[in-house]
């Protein structure tokens, strides 16, 4: 049994070094002459999202998609565009999910105001509804004069 998981444990570190080497053998292929440049495409491919992968940067996915954009980026950043502009050309084509760090717009503040707010009403909702219980928990004459009668008949009853 030991030399079962021993062998298991082998083989998923062996997999996961291939696939880590594999994807450090993808971003070697980009040759840069200006080492600023060469910071400015690993920063940007970091920072960029691959719209088919969920969640993943365009760095870290192996499809089709990311190693096109990873072209893309690469050519832009050759040719001299700044971040901003790779950015901006990556959200025009694909939406505010390719970056990592979208703009604060009227739909992003919904999405990450929206669940507070909910909580909020539903909070507003709870003390309203038991202050409204609060408010009629006080017994009328005949239902007091019932509630001793019974409590009497209680304790007489144990008594016995």
């Amino acid at each position: 049994m030991k030399q079962l998981m021993l062998a298991l444990a082998l083989l998923v570190s062996l997999g996961l070094s291939l696939a880590s080497a594999s994807q450090a053998a993808n971003l070697e292929t980009y040759q840069f002459d200006d080492p600023v440049k060469e910071k400015l495409f690993r920063q940007l491919i970091g920072e960029l999202r691959c719209p088919k992968c969920q969640n993943q940067a365009i760095a870290d996915s192996d499809a089709p998609l990311a190693k096109d954009l990873r072209d893309q980026t690469y050519s832009m950043v050759q040719q001299g565009a700044s971040k901003q502009q790779v950015i901006d050309y990556m959200v025009a084509r694909y939406g505010d999910f390719a970056h990592y760090q979208p703009p604060i717009t009227a739909a992003t503040l919904i999405l990450w105001l929206g669940p507070l707010g909910l909580i909020l009403i539903g909070a507003l909702v709870i003390v309203l509804i038991a202050r409204q219980r609060g408010d009629s928990s006080e017994l009328s004459a005949d239902e007091q004069a019932t509630l001793a009668a019974l409590r009497q008949h209680n304790a007489s009853a144990q008594d016995d």
